[in-house]
Order: structure tokens, then sequence, then C-alpha cells
């Protein structure tokens, strides 16, 4: 081991594990042995609450002429109330190529066109929360979670398994129960260190193969085969860096949170079901398993949970009677739920007294408005992780500001360094502004 003193980490490594050592004074940490809390800076987190199809328009958003912190939390966000000073509504943030009004989380945190490519009838591009994780993971254990819901294709999100998109524009399957998310973040891996030595090796030898072939047959291809075979390289090295990263953690058991966790019941569903996934969201937090979330929120579950006998698609033609009801009372629950997440995160501190809260980036929302409308998306920001002065009702002077506007100032506030993303046409300043 080299450089102790210039660096605040120093590994023992054998051939089957990776483990951090304590900071000893011997090795040049005297300063951070009595105050090593006192100077780590909490790391910056990432969640993303997608919602499928969208809310209670005329309900759900707060006056449009009452901006700032002079406004009202409309009757259903109320829940919220408590926490009115640590989040903001923002009003006119759309995606400009918006076309399917069954969508509402497909593009929801990319913008990408649909129709960019000539010929082809679907194409996507990296999310905001892939770019996030790009940074924000390199770390830990997970470079990202996505969570999803069963069925949640026919909950109004659109194409996709998660709400995740990868730098190739291909979706990444998302954890779809709680007992799935449960067990990846924090069950043991009883498999002998061996045998999960020897499944790398073989999965390497695999990747080795298939990558050598493409690029013999690259040889042979006119280019538009090969821009796609370029995505599929692209595939090949995302693959190639998630191996490395099982390879590093290899023989490091999953840390559980001070508060364990039991085993998610394999019937929760709906509201539960979301409850559960806050929960363990939050256990990940506090055990930096990852610090990057996305999460496909349940519908038709979501609301059958509530009482509701129709389905999400007929709910969300509401005009008056029971489907206006019962997207209210979803409207509602979300805010509820939310609200629970929030005091929770509050309650969880970090090493130098802020909370998780303090220092999460939270966005809940979705590409639909009501209906089949794609304009003005549903957008609601809380956390400190970005740095975003929160408490304020923000209402675009141009309806048709892009949402990348958001995303953008996002992967600012929480240091990542970039000055593009989507089709933003620059940052929203008032977020930042005192």
């Amino acid at each position: 081991m080299k450089r102790f003193p210039n660096s605040r980490r120093a590994f023992l490594r054998s051939g089957s594990a990776l483990v951090a050592l304590p900071m000893l004074e011997s090795f040049g940490f005297r300063r951070f042995a009595s105050a090593a809390t006192a100077v780590a800076s909490p790391p910056k987190r990432a969640v993303f609450l997608g919602m499928g199809f969208g809310v209670t328009a005329d309900r759900w958003y707060p006056d449009v002429n009452k901006v700032g912190e002079q406004y009202e939390l409309p009757k259903i966000l109320r829940p919220l109330t408590r926490h009115q000073s640590d989040i903001t509504i923002i009003q006119n943030l759309m995606h400009q190529y918006s076309a399917d009004g069954h969508s509402g989380s497909t593009f929801w945190l990319t913008g990408a066109n649909r129709y960019a490519i000539p010929g082809q009838s679907f194409h996507n591009t990296v999310s905001v929360d892939q770019v996030a994780a790009e940074k924000l993971g390199e770390q830990t254990r997970f470079t990202s979670i996505q969570l999803a819901a069963r069925g949640a294709a026919n909950d109004g999100h659109g194409p996709g398994g998660s709400l995740a998109w990868n730098r190739s524009g291909k979706p990444i399957t998302g954890l779809d129960t709680p007992v799935a998310a449960f067990h990846r973040l924090f069950s043991q891996d009883t498999t002998p260190l061996a045998r999960q030595q020897q499944r790398l090796r073989e999965q390497r030898s695999v990747l080795d193969t298939v990558n050598s072939d493409a690029k013999s047959l690259s040889r042979k291809l006119n280019h538009s085969d090969n821009a796609k075979l370029d995505e599929y390289f692209q595939s090949i090295r995302e693959i190639e860096v998630r191996l490395s990263k099982e390879e590093t953690w290899l023989g490091v058991e999953k840390k559980q949170p001070s508060r364990p966790l039991k085993t998610p019941g394999e019937s929760l569903e709906g509201v539960e079901e979301i409850r559960m996934m806050y929960d363990i969201m939050l256990a990940a937090m506090q055990v930096d398993a990852t610090r990057v979330f996305t999460y496909r929120m349940p519908v038709n579950s979501m609301i059958s949970s509530l009482g509701a006998t129709m389905s999400a698609h007929s709910m969300s033609h509401y005009s008056e009677g029971e489907r206006r009801t019962v997207s209210q009372n979803r409207d509602t629950a979300h805010a509820r739920l939310l609200a629970e997440f929030i005091d929770k995160l509050k309650a969880s501190p970090e090493p130098d007294g802020s909370s998780l809260f303090d220092n999460v980036a939270i966005t809940l929302g979705t590409n639909l408005s009501s209906v089949h409308t794609l304009k003005n998306c549903p957008t609601l920001i809380a956390g400190g992780g970005a740095g975003f002065r929160h408490g304020r009702h923000l209402v675009m002077d141009d309806p048709k500001t892009p949402l990348c506007n958001l995303w953008l100032t996002t992967l600012q506030g929480l240091g990542i360094p970039t000055n593009s993303f989507g089709d933003a046409t620059g940052i929203i300043p008032e977020l930042f502004e005192a």
C-alpha cells in the first residue's frame, strides 16, 4: 500500500475482499481521529418519483396568480402543509417533443424526441438520473437503484422497465416489488466466495468473446449498421463497468440500517407498496448503499388500494363524479406518502448534524398533466441536496419552458459538471435565489 499520508481512505486487499481501514494515527490520520465526522461532508443524493398518469390538474396546481412564498397549497396537497417551507411547486415546464398521451414516464427524465431517428418509431436518450449516478455513484456499492411496479405499462407510464434509460437510450430494468428491492440492497449473498469469483470470470469471458466477434463484424457493415453497433458497444462498456464494480465489492458484506427492515410481504400493493419502497430508499441512504434512486410508482394497484373499482386509464378521463373523486384521492395519497417520507428523512441524522433531507434532491412528477395533456408537467421538488431555496410556488414566464431546464439545474446543484442536458436552454436561476 502507498501514500497513506495523502489519502483519507486506505484499504486492505486480498483475493476476495476490499475492506476500508479506520483512520489510523500511525498513517497520518491524527488530525482526523478526533474530528472525522466534523470534516466529512455528507454525500449528495437524488430521488426521482414518477407518477405515471397525470394529476387532477384543476385541483393539483396552486393559483397561478399567487407566486413566491405567498401561496396556498391546494386542498389535495395539504398533507404536505407541515413541509411547505421545504418544497417548491413549479408550473409551465414541458417537453417540446412529447407526443404520446399515454407515456407519463418514458421521456420524463430524458426530454428525448421519440421520432428523432428517421425510419424509427421509437428513440430515447440518457435519463438525468443516470447522468447524476455516473458521478454520485462512484463510491457506492450500487451506482443507482431503479424501483418500479408490476404492471406499470398499463399505469400511464409508457414503454420502459423503470424511469431510467442508459447512455444508448435503452431501458434499465427496475426492481418491481419491495421484496426484490429489499433483497438486492440488504440480503447477503451466501454463495461461496470462490463461486462468486468464478461467476464473474465466466461473465467476463463471455463478454470478451462477444466484444471480439462484434469488432470483427464491424468491418463488414455499412455506416448505418455501424452506428447501431456503436450503441451495442456502449451497452457492453456499461456491463463491463458493472462487472468491475461487482468485483470490487466481492466479499464485503452489505451494511444493515440501524433499525433493520423486516423482509417485506409478497402481497404488498398500492399505498402500502409505495410506503415500503420509501422505507427501503430511506434505509439504503442510511447505509450509503447508493445515492441515486428512481421509482416508477404504481397507479392501478394504488387506486385499487384506495377503494377504486375502475382502471387508471378510466380515472385519467375524469370530469365530475366518481372518476374525479378517485383522481383526487390518488393525489392526496401521494401527498400524504411523500410527507411521511420527508418526516423520516428529516429524522435521520447525518454525521455532521444535518439530516438526510438536507442532502437529498427529490422530484415528484410526471410527463402528463391530466387526461392526455402534455403541457405544464406536474412538478414538485424538495430537499436540500441541490442547494435550492424552497417554500415557493414558481410559474415560468414561458409556458413551454423545457423541463430539461430543471434537470440541468438539478445536475449543477448536485455538483455534476455539465452545461447541457436534453433540450435545456439554461438553468432556472430562481431556484438558487435568496
